[in-house]
């Protein structure tokens, strides 16, 4: 006689008490999207965050970060791939295991790192205040009113979209999320942003004081060195250039759970041909362009000028976003980076200078056709990264 407690088989081999309901299958398409501080990666976000289809979250390992300070950037990777692996499956009780508000509090929707900016959780029928459907950025001021909501909550909506997308810059190595791209169950496409790592060192010496916390995690115990008030904002791009290095040599020679699974995207070709790169990114995780998406990208890299604030989104001048840089650091400070990141640069087509001359030469391009987009990461694709591949003039 058949046992009263047997299992019964459920989805993806899992195994079901009787009359027990399947789990909630994970969305359809789930991608992440790997990047580092000051990237252009909130920008690249919108594009996702602004998208009716798409369930978007942005930077959750925040959270690990806070809850297990001051544990280092490499000490934090397992627990940050283990939040992510949960969220994928829109488990949204995770954020409350790594919340800071003290025992007894239950976290709030309000209380997600960049809530205020998110638009499932600003939109209907979370919040009034505005509709997902419709595209276009929303006003932090208006969203810090929304009613505060239970995960659960959160966790309801996430389940109703077929695409969820997680941007975060605190997982270093591209190696760390392998077990995530293997599981049949996820199937993870990955998203690595990238950009000149002298603006992206421009960028952290403008906002240092916003990340001087973050620095330390990334430079974990390696002693103070020179570089005067601006240390910690150069010491990081050693590390950062370092992992840089080692995540682009796994993709020129690409294992088997990275095939097919792997898009990267130059910062400078985004604002540069933001219709095209949009294109290719949504092609790659199977996204439609709407004609607002479109609209939306066009006008976030037609701005009026380079905005001074450096942790807010708003439309940006191109020419002035890409050569800001070459005017804010100096020579020696350019060297630098130069040293730290000289193989990611070269496999990412990011000229080096050769005099305080030809950096102020703002009518010579630094930008050369990326080794990697030599290499396939498949027989069918083209070429792994975003853009024409061609040299910018």
């Amino acid at each position: 006689m058949r046992s009263r407690c047997a299992l019964r088989p459920g989805k993806r081999g899992r195994f079901l008490l009787p009359g027990a309901a399947p789990p909630p299958a994970p969305a359809e398409r789930l991608v992440y999207v790997f990047t580092t501080w000051r990237s252009g990666s909130s920008f690249f976000g919108e594009l996702f965050n602004q998208n009716p289809e798409v369930f978007f979250l942005y930077e959750p390992v925040w959270h690990v970060w806070q809850k297990l300070y001051p544990g280092d950037a490499v000490s934090l990777q397992g627990a940050a791939r283990d939040m992510l692996s949960s969220l994928y499956r829109c488990d949204l009780s995770v954020f409350q295991l790594y919340s800071t508000a003290g025992a007894g509090k239950n976290l709030t929707t309000l209380g997600i790192f960049g809530a205020a900016t998110n638009k499932v959780i600003c939109s209907s029928p979370l919040c009034p205040a505005y509709r997902k459907e419709v595209v276009g950025m929303v006003d932090d001021r208006v969203c810090k009113k929304c009613p505060p909501q239970r995960l659960s909550r959160f966790q309801e909506e996430c389940h109703k979209y077929r695409t969820l997308v997680i941007k975060g810059v605190r997982i270093f190595d591209l190696a760390v999320l392998a077990p995530l791209m293997r599981d049949p169950s996820l199937e993870l496409k990955v998203i690595h942003l990238v950009r000149d790592p002298r603006a992206v060192a421009s960028s952290r010496i403008r906002s240092r004081h916003g990340l001087i916390r973050e620095s330390l995690q990334v430079l974990g115990g390696k002693k103070e060195g020179g570089g005067g008030s601006d240390y910690h904002a150069l010491g990081a791009m050693e590390v950062i250039c370092s992992s840089m290095a080692k995540t682009l040599q796994t993709a020129l020679h690409a294992p088997d759970w990275l095939r097919d699974n792997y898009l990267a995207v130059r910062y400078e070709d985004l604002v540069m041909e933001p219709i095209k790169t949009l294109r290719r990114v949504y092609s790659f995780v199977n996204l439609t362009v709407s004609p607002e998406m479109e609209k939306f990208a066009l006008n976030m890299t037609s701005g009026p000028g380079y905005s001074s604030k450096p942790f807010v989104v708003s439309a940006r001048n191109a020419t002035q976003a890409l050569s800001a840089w070459r005017t804010a650091l100096s020579f020696q400070q350019i060297q630098q980076v130069e040293e730290y990141c000289h193989q990611p640069m070269a496999v990412l087509g990011y000229e080096r200078v050769g005099s305080p001359e030809e950096v102020k030469d703002l009518s010579r391009t630094l930008l050369r056709k990326p080794q990697l987009s030599f290499h396939s990461l498949s027989g069918v694709k083209p070429h792994p990264l975003a853009g024409d591949g061609e040299e910018h003039n």
